[in-house]
């Protein structure tokens, strides 16, 4: 009998072990599953990446698209979704980084070389870096055939589109008036999208347009279909002074026909190359990455711009006194840039 209830006892002792194991078990069972949970669920979070480009009808917002579109296509394992934001242009867009609203933007290298330096304008200095080097930003005067003005002095007095409002475009505006003798207030300045200076030349509402991106400029294009157009010429002398006063501004030239109409090549301005810019505080793998995917890809962004043919080995990372984001440095040094 002793022996029994031994052998009852020593049962229920190893029966309460190998539940007492069974519970730990259970315990560490469900702590792995919400572990693993958790982590998945961390990992499979998307990320939502702002790109800042310009209003419709510039080549800021065509190629800032189409920048977005092929990163989204190309994106591999990165749980990214990358949205091109219409905006004010290169003011707004820099504004709009130091407040967190944006990853990514474009911008015109003048205007970001006065606005990390907090001058011309800039009520403080704005901590943004440089991601890549873009293309030129050609800007010139446009006007009607039939118009009679026939170079910048004339523009003295008249009504005259000089730009989205916020975009920045008085950074070469200004100095390339003052070179040929005129100020703002020599002209009846209007602002508007590039899309609305199609409008206004056409309706008559302005007698010249100042027109400035990468080549094709899809306002430009426009404006050449609708009405018989001419580019007005820069000043010799005038074009000179302006390069050697300002690092930003080099000579560039539009080949002949890229326009409807204009069969010469005209010799314009490059009044400061496009370059994608980010914040300092932007992660330094995401700009890596960011870079790579827009530099290993820059033949199907330019499919959908020409413009993009620009991004080459020689000229992806010019100097423009903007100091680089070390995710962006990072990628050069590998490709050996």
């Amino acid at each position: 009998m002793l022996c029994k209830m031994v052998g009852i006892n020593s049962w229920n002792r190893s029966a309460a072990t190998l539940l007492h194991v069974a519970s730990l078990l259970s315990v560490l069972c469900l702590a792995q599953i919400g572990c693993t949970s958790s982590a998945d669920s961390t990992a499979g979070k998307r990320e939502f990446i702002s790109v800042g480009t310009a209003p419709v009808g510039g080549a800021f917002y065509t190629v800032g698209s189409a920048i977005c579109e092929v990163v989204n296509d190309n994106r591999g394992d990165l749980n990214w979704r990358v949205n091109a934001e219409s905006t004010g242009g290169s003011m707004e867009n820099i504004r709009l980084l130091s407040q967190g609203k944006l990853q990514f933007a474009m911008s015109n290298s003048s205007i970001t070389y006065f606005a990390v330096r907090g001058s011309e304008g800039w009520e403080e200095a704005h901590e943004v870096q440089s991601v890549m080097t873009l293309f030129p930003n050609v800007a010139m005067f446009v006007t009607l055939a039939n118009s009679g003005i026939e170079k910048v002095s004339d523009l003295k007095g008249k009504s005259v589109y000089v730009g989205p409002e916020g975009a920045g475009f008085e950074y070469f505006v200004k100095p390339i008036l003052a070179a040929h003798g005129l100020t703002l207030d020599d002209i009846d300045g209007r602002f508007g999208s590039q899309q609305s200076a199609v409008d206004l030349l056409g309706d008559g509402a302005v007698v010249a347009a100042m027109v400035g991106g990468g080549i094709p400029n899809p306002a430009l294009s426009q404006m050449a279909q609708a009405n018989s157009i001419r580019l007005i010429p820069y000043d010799t002398e005038a074009k000179q002074k302006l390069i050697a006063d300002y690092s930003f501004f080099e000579a560039a030239v539009i080949p002949a026909g890229t326009y409807n109409g204009i069969d010469a090549q005209y010799d314009g301005l490059n009044v400061g190359s496009a370059h994608l810019i980010t914040h300092k505080s932007v992660d330094e793998q995401t700009v890596y990455d960011f870079a790579k995917l827009v530099y290993e890809h820059r033949a199907e962004i330019a499919e959908r711009h020409r413009a993009a043919l620009n991004i080459r080995p020689e000229t992806v990372a010019v100097q423009s006194g903007v100091d680089y984001h070390p995710g962006a440095e990072r990628f050069y040094r590998e490709i050996g840039v």
